[in-house]
């Protein structure tokens, strides 16, 4: 049997981010996808926002990488010349009872050490005269990243470390004993096999929660019980009259439909929320984006763009995110739990890693290196 410092398992954005740092920790580095590419996932499907830190609890997880990532993002790109946009961002209210919603965010934002601007609705219309508002929270620090580029960069670093991205390779089972490396049975399209690893990291996705279930020496009580949220998007036909993201007023857990742009200067809309049926399996889903919803789309968007024409928004693409709460419940914070939550020496599961993760993947790396840097040297087998 083959033995390896650290195990990844899942190469998306996340998942690679943490195993670029566990390869840079030193550790000999592997991770295991069970699709035959990188980042085909929920990395694949999502606004490839950098978000800046503005809507989640201080002290919070989310909170805390999220502001470290965005600025660990900014930094990375740069070096690596992965293409991104400090473009900037407009939070809006498009009547007098959700200037409340803008003052509590713009505290929040404070409290989370991001920089934001009020501004009066002539100010917000000066930078982009096609919105309607009347009132408008301005965030210099959010932007949008090629996000298959940074996994592609991501995915380099690793391999550069001495690590390795093993794709068609689908973990079916780990079994965890104590004094022992975990022993995790792998699939590929060559057969099945068997891998000793020291550190264990699920960083699944969609399928982060049945991963741990399929964990012999992991108590139950320790797996959260998943949930899916669709989002559609839709793209808008011909030039965009913004050059910022505008998102409405927040409304509790979700951010509207907002208005981001590619790094070409295109125009989508999105998501929406479409709570998924419980019990639902990822392989199952369906993903395509049914044309009907575009008039809720429009309804929504005409709030703060009041000129968009019947018939501009065509049906673009659909994600899904990993919930770990149900409809009704306010959204939790990250869980990346270590041997410190369930006592399992070397292991870390990621559950409910949904937005902001993207802009929080170089954070998170560096937040689960921390749990687990120091476990080979002081006597995990």
């Amino acid at each position: 049997m083959d033995h390896v410092d650290a195990l990844v398992i899942g190469a998306g954005v996340v998942g690679l981010s943490v195993a670029r740092a566990l390869a840079r920790s030193g550790l000999e580095t592997i991770v295991a996808e069970a699709e035959p590419a990188i980042g085909t996932g929920v990395s694949a499907r999502n606004s490839e926002v950098i978000h800046a830190g503005l809507y989640y609890a201080p002290g919070s997880l989310k909170a805390r990488l999220c502001v470290r990532g965005n600025a660990l993002l900014y930094a990375y790109c740069a070096e690596r010349g992965v293409a991104h946009s400090r473009c900037g961002k407009l939070v809006v209210a498009t009547q007098a009872s959700q200037h409340t919603a803008l003052v509590e965010l713009a505290r929040t934002a404070a409290a989370n050490g991001v920089a934001v601007q009020p501004l009066s609705a002539a100010e917000a219309t000066a930078l982009e005269p096609a919105l309607h508002c009347t009132a408008a929270l301005a965030s210099p620090s959010t932007g949008i990243v090629d996000s298959h580029g940074l996994m592609l960069a991501l995915q380099g670093d690793i391999e550069r470390d001495g690590g390795a991205v093993a794709v068609c390779s689908s973990v079916v089972a780990i079994r965890f004993e104590p004094g022992s490396p975990a022993v995790v049975q792998v699939d590929s399209p060559s057969g099945g096999f068997e891998l000793a690893a020291r550190i264990v990291v699920n960083a699944a996705g969609l399928l982060a929660c049945s991963m741990a279930r399929r964990m012999h020496g992991l108590a139950p009580q320790h797996v959260p019980r998943e949930r899916f949220a669709k989002g559609s998007y839709f793209a808008l036909a011909g030039r965009s009259p913004f050059t910022r993201l505008v998102y409405p007023a927040p409304d509790g857990a979700w951010l509207g439909v907002h208005l981001t742009l590619d790094l070409a200067g295109q125009a989508r809309f999105g998501p929406d929320l479409e709570w998924l049926a419980d019990g639902t399996e990822p392989a199952s889903i369906d993903y395509h984006v049914n044309a009907e919803r575009a008039q809720a789309f429009e309804q929504a968007i005409r709030r703060y763009w009041p000129a968009l024409r019947d018939g501009a928004l065509q049906p673009a693409y659909s994600g899904v995110r990993p919930k770990i709460h149900t409809p009704g419940e306010p959204a939790p914070d990250f869980r990346i739990d270590g041997p410190a939550r369930h006592g399992v020496p070397g292991l870390v599961n990621l559950f409910g890693i949904e937005s902001p993760g993207l802009t929080s993947a170089l954070a998170i790396g560096e937040h689960v290196a921390g749990l687990v840097g120091g476990l080979v040297g002081a006597g995990v087998p």
